[in-house]
């Protein structure tokens, strides 16, 4: 958009000769160089000016009434949005409606006030082709209703942007459209039961309140009107509990909707019954509200148990939802993630997101891949290099050939495992679900004794005994209380960098047995660092200098020890590396030599001073101008939180030990860095050696093993519990029960604890649910709650399991 002058926004040149600092936008400071000196508008950015002059242009003036939307300054990504248009965009993320205009769902960035609700609504004056603009501020989501053959989205995009609000589409809006599809169901039989319920209870205060004044023949009447209007609270709204023990019967399973039914219909034969024959007490009243409160408690669990389930839904939002299409003429275009398909290629630029799994077609650059991994250094990508989506190119553009895409990606097939959590039972999972069909029959045969016992001392009440047993001993919260406290601490796992592919990993790692480690980037660094330095400190730009291109380990070393100290190095006149050996050279006049001792031996004499500390790292000799002047050792080092998370896992009672392809003595010295018993460390293991050595610890109790290689991958994939660690191979992170996004070993200390903390809570839920039924059981059986009373205390003892499993203490609730 052009800039706005005074002129523009109908203001007269001599308005104001003062020159006002603050953005007539946002109120914010303006920069000096942004200063217009005279004028009587200053805007901070051409974003503020942009959206001033849209608001200006269509009457909006009143948003500046909105004392709180100051401070917030407009910044426009100028995007031209035209994926929106595209038809992969709109078959996924747009709905067309009866009226034959569409919807879309987007969450726009920069929500934080009023001020932006009673913008983005007044959307349709700004785009005569907008019909509907509502806002949902708690979730930053807006609905958009538009005609499309009178504007594209793409421009209904553009003005959201403009005005300082970036749109991205909502991705769950299929699942969203499902949920309040069942959310409305469940309010409008919820409102139902209500409104039969209290006119119900306007009849029988009739009755209650007449007594034996009331003639019988209006007594009467109240009746039939109460028979009459829970006919359809039981036929409609009821149904649902009717249905649920229907289903269960034709399954050959009890169901906990099943001593629901009967009561309910118990209580509704015997008031029928009474309002035939004019005698006797009717449940009509209890009935009704039964089934409303029921109704109630049901859909506070859902949401509960909806609440649980998103928290794990981490990883939707990771990919880009846009992508840059290379066409075969080599003019790029916009197009939706979804669109791309093997064999098409597309660019990334620096600082995006990849939107596919491909190869790298052409250009150099460097990736952050700590979204699939963990790993926080950049990994170098070249022509030829596979790389995935959800990594994001850090240095230059690359374009790639798509593989995999959507739902066949890489981070879609993580997420995909991360989901299973939702759907395989742990063993306590299953024992929960036998136990409640036991119990359903428990029940029916507690009911039936009930009922037996009291007809032969109070008829009466027999039938109300009966059916407030079979009501406040619903097995709902016996039922809930083990999948929805796995639940909630497989998602909050998630929160924390520990994503856990099923609950039967949580049951496992909750009890402590063996634990297995890897050495190489699980216990270790995985990188080449120095270890240790004797000699004189003055070769040190002169090795740095020499090792400046090399791409070896060794070389990455000296790097990273010394580089920061040596800013200026010599020149390198001419220089030979040696596979195998080490490299020489002339740098700054002189002859170097760096490598192993062997190498430098040939080309130089003496000895070096003596390490002290390089047990198990790798010695490399420097020498200048043909004398050995120093010596290095370089290794992969221990990481530093691993002698306290090992020291905590066995304190827990865990069995610790080393399973490592490293040669035995450079694992020998690890494992007595950390102070581990050395029968419990092996070094030298080949991949089938450790899969073989997994498989004979079997045989003694349960194992975990956590690795991050290739080679781990059937040790990983055979254990009890496998553990993909931070920075991990592909193949191991597949085959693994959980795998960490955080480095070191601190992770699997807390995933320890924090599974023993959600085993807690779960036999804490369950211990609540059988003594609340105990309890029930005992007043039901003695008559001392009524069918009403026993209604309400049913939903009650479901909603405790819900808030104990939602703020229950598993994991912690924090972010990592």
């Amino acid at each position: 958009m052009s800039s706005v002058d005074g002129a523009a926004l109908g203001l007269s040149a001599g308005a104001a000769a003062a020159v006002h600092t603050a953005c007539t936008h946002c109120g914010l400071d303006v920069p000096e160089g942004y200063v217009e000196r005279g004028a009587p508008m200053q805007f901070c950015c051409t974003g503020c000016r942009a959206a001033y002059a849209i608001l200006h242009e269509h009457g909006l003036d009143r948003y500046y009434d909105f004392a709180e939307r100051r401070g917030r300054p407009v910044r426009s990504s100028g995007r031209t949005f035209e994926e929106y248009d595209h038809p992969a965009f709109r078959a996924i993320h747009v709905r067309t409606l009866p009226s034959g205009l569409a919807r879309v769902e987007l969450y726009l960035e920069g929500i934080h006030c009023a001020s932006c609700v009673w913008l983005v609504e007044r959307v349709p004056l700004l785009l005569p082709g907008v019909a509907r603009a509502e806002l949902q501020v708690r979730r930053s989501l807006a609905t958009i209703d538009w005609d499309p053959a009178a504007l594209p989205l793409s421009q209904v995009a553009r003005t959201l942007d403009t005005l300082g609000y970036p749109p991205h589409p909502f991705r769950g809006l299929r699942r969203e459209e499902v949920r309040r599809g069942e959310d409305r169901a469940a309010l409008v039989r919820i409102g139902v039961a209500g409104a039969i319920a209290i006119n119900i209870m306007l009849a029988a205060i009739a009755l209650y309140s007449g007594g034996r004044r009331m003639e019988p023949e209006y007594e009467q009447l109240f009746r039939w009107v109460a028979l009459a209007l829970v006919i359809p609270a039981i036929a409609w709204p009821g149904r649902v509990f009717f249905l649920g023990a229907w289903n269960a019967l034709r399954a050959r399973t009890l169901h906990m909707d099943l001593p629901i039914a009967l009561g309910v219909g118990a209580g509704f034969l015997r008031g029928t019954v009474n309002v035939l024959t004019g005698s006797g007490p009717v449940y009509f009243d209890g009935l009704a509200t039964l089934i409303f409160v029921l109704l109630v408690g049901r859909y506070l669990q859902l949401r509960g148990q909806r609440a649980a389930a998103d928290s794990a839904e981490l990883l939707f939002s990771l990919t880009p939802h846009r992508a840059r299409q290379v066409n075969a003429d080599g003019t790029i275009v916009e197009v939706p993630a979804e669109a791309l398909v093997p064999g098409m290629t597309f660019e990334t630029l620096p600082g995006e997101t990849l939107a596919a799994d491909g190869v790298v077609a052409s250009g150099e650059s460097s990736l952050d891949t700590s979204l699939l991994t963990g790993e926080s250094r950049p990994v170098r990508t070249a022509p030829g290099d596979h790389v995935f989506a959800g990594t994001v190119n850090l240095a230059s553009p690359i374009r790639v050939t798509v593989e995999h895409s959507g739902e066949e990606s890489r981070v879609a097939r993580i997420l995909k495992q991360v989901e299973e959590s939702a759907t395989r039972k742990a063993p306590v999972v299953l024992l929960a679900d036998r136990s409640a069909g036991w119990f359903v029959l428990g029940v029916l045969l507690l009911a039936f004794a009930t009922w037996g016992y009291w007809m032969t001392r109070d008829p009466s009440q027999a039938v109300d005994n009966a059916i407030a047993l079979l009501i406040v001993t619903c097995p709902c919260a016996l039922a809930m209380a083990t999948p929805l406290a796995i639940t909630v601490g497989v998602g909050r796992a998630a929160r924390r960098g520990l994503f856990i592919k099923g609950g039967e990993a949580v049951e496992l790692l909750a009890r402590p047995s063996r634990m297995l480690l890897d050495k190489t980037g699980t216990i270790t660094e995985a990188r080449t660092s120095l270890v240790a330095f004797a000699g004189d400190a003055a070769v040190r730009p002169l090795v740095l200098a020499l090792e400046r291109e090399s791409t070896h380990p060794v070389a990455e070393g000296f790097r990273r020890a010394w580089e920061a100290a040596c800013p200026a190095l010599p020149a390198v006149e001419r220089s030979e590396h040696v596979t195998g050996g080490g490299i020489a050279g002339r740098v700054g006049g002189r002859e170097v030599a760096v490598g192993s001792p062997a190498f430098v031996s040939a080309r130089a004499s003496g000895r070096p001073p003596a390490l002290a500390g390089a047990e198990g790292a790798t010695p490399v000799w420097i020498a200048v101008d043909g004398a050995v002047a120093a010596a290095a050792a370089l290794g992969d080092p221990i990481r530093a939180d691993a002698k306290a998370s090992i020291d905590a896992l066995r304190a827990r009672g865990w069995r610790v030990g080393i399973l490592s392809g490293d040669a035995p003595e450079v694992v020998r010295s690890v494992a007595a860095a950390l102070g581990l018993p050395p029968e419990e460390c092996t070094g030298g293991v080949s991949p089938e050696g450790k899969l073989a050595a997994v498989r004979a610890a079997l045989a003694g109790g349960r194992v975990v093993m956590a690795g991050d290689g290739v080679n781990d991958a059937g040790a990983v994939a055979a254990a009890s519990v496998g553990i993909g660690m931070h920075g991990g191979a592909e193949a191991c992170l597949a085959n693994a029960d959980v795998y960490t996004t955080r480095p070191g070993l601190a992770p699997l200390v807390e995933l320890t604890e924090g599974s023993a903390r959600t085993m807690r809570l779960i036999r804490r839920n369950m211990a609540f649910s059988l003594a609340y039924n105990v309890v029930g059981v005992a007043l039901a059986v003695t008559g001392t709650i009524s069918p009403l009373i026993a209604a309400v205390m049913m939903p009650l003892s479901s909603v405790t399991v819900v808030f104990s499993s939602w703020y229950g203490r598993s994991f912690p609730r924090e972010a990592a």
